[in-house]
């Protein structure tokens, strides 16, 4: 006996909706949002039940208290709707797409042994944005009294010239060295966490890749099995090209339908994972910037040689970068810069 169960989520109460293999529906409540409550429910419901629900800030908590009691559960990006809505007419339509098995763009959902991995990765990433905004604030004060910083790089402690005295910068001073201390303390959290696992040992080799790094990066990708192809991680990543065309069939002069050979490539694709990107993007920077005898510096050098622009060229090699994490993790092996070189 199969049920498909449709969960639409709110911070209070949450909607289900069941339905038999034909789509009739069996029964309908609303549930507090408490775990216990939650679960308990879902041993009441027999058979064997199909779970679906939509992306959102609890998905992440629900899946991993209800994913033991099901034997699918799907968690999708929502999706715009037109017509009429409430909160049952939306689990009925999760419970019909599960069903039917016309489930929109599926969100990953990490297992249960990397939750406090990707809950410090988070956190890390966060503290680190208030250090960045908090040193932008300092650097605004110094300018608004005509004082330079020294561009990108911070020097804590400039003194203000005669006269121009900004009593907020002993506040925001005394703010930074606060966030830096917590900011170290997520670092040490983040990298004790993902030296519990043993991919850690790989992918710090990785060319550009420290402890946090690859921290940030397991906590994201959790396995490279998600993943095929490099082609299929490079789009993940926001590295995957995209081409558009129209007219695709012309005429040749023997009057033959032949394909047209003109691709227009219409930059990088925008749906991406964000973090993932800046992380290769900056292991990328590292490497052209400071690894002087790795090959993949020496194919950046080359490029620029044969005329390629400096971001076009940092953009190849983030992409070859990509696929020897990628090849590395699959395989279970440290870098080894002359066969990744080659292979990749």
């Amino acid at each position: 006996m199969e049920r498909y169960i449709g969960l639409d989520v709110h911070s209070q109460t949450c909607s289900f909706v069941v339905v038999d293999q034909k789509g009739r529906e069996v029964r309908s409540d609303v549930v507090e949002t408490n775990g216990k409550v939650l679960v308990e429910y879902l041993r009441l419901v027999p058979g064997r039940k199909h779970l679906c629900m939509e992306e959102g800030t609890q998905s992440q908590w629900l899946a991993e208290i209800m994913a033991p009691h099901v034997e699918e559960l799907a968690v999708i990006w929502p999706e715009r709707k037109q017509g009429n809505k409430n909160d049952e007419l939306d689990a009925r339509g999760l419970a019909e797409q599960i069903r039917t098995g016309s489930l929109g763009r599926r969100t990953f959902k990490a297992p249960k042994e990397f939750c406090r991995l990707r809950q410090l990765a988070h956190c890390y990433r966060m503290v680190n944005n208030d250090v960045v905004r908090t040193k932008n604030r300092i650097r605004s004060m110094y300018r608004s009294r005509g004082v330079f910083t020294g561009g990108s790089r911070f020097r804590a402690g400039t003194k203000l010239p005669y006269g121009l005295d900004n009593p907020g910068l002993d506040v925001l001073y005394e703010h930074l060295q606060n966030q830096v201390r917590i900011k170290d303390l997520a670092r040490q959290l983040l990298i004790k966490q993902a030296s519990k696992h043993k991919e850690m040992k790989i992918l710090i080799t990785a060319p550009g890749f420290g402890p946090v790094r690859a921290a940030l990066l397991l906590a994201e990708v959790v396995t490279p099995y998600r993943f095929r192809t490099s082609r299929q991680f490079w789009s993940y990543c926001g590295f995957g090209i995209v081409r558009h065309s129209s007219a695709d069939w012309v005429m040749n002069k023997n009057g033959e339908w032949v394909r047209a050979p003109v691709v227009k490539v219409r930059g990088l694709n925008r749906n991406y994972n964000r973090a993932v990107k800046n992380l290769f993007k900056a292991a990328a920077t590292t490497v052209v910037t400071q690894m002087y005898s790795d090959p993949l510096f020496l194919r950046y050098k080359h490029l620029l040689e044969s005329g390629k622009k400096p971001n076009l060229a940092k953009l190849t090699i983030s992409r070859k970068l990509a696929a020897t994490v990628l090849a590395m993790w699959k395989r279970k092996e440290r870098y080894h810069p002359e066969k990744y070189q080659r292979e990749t």
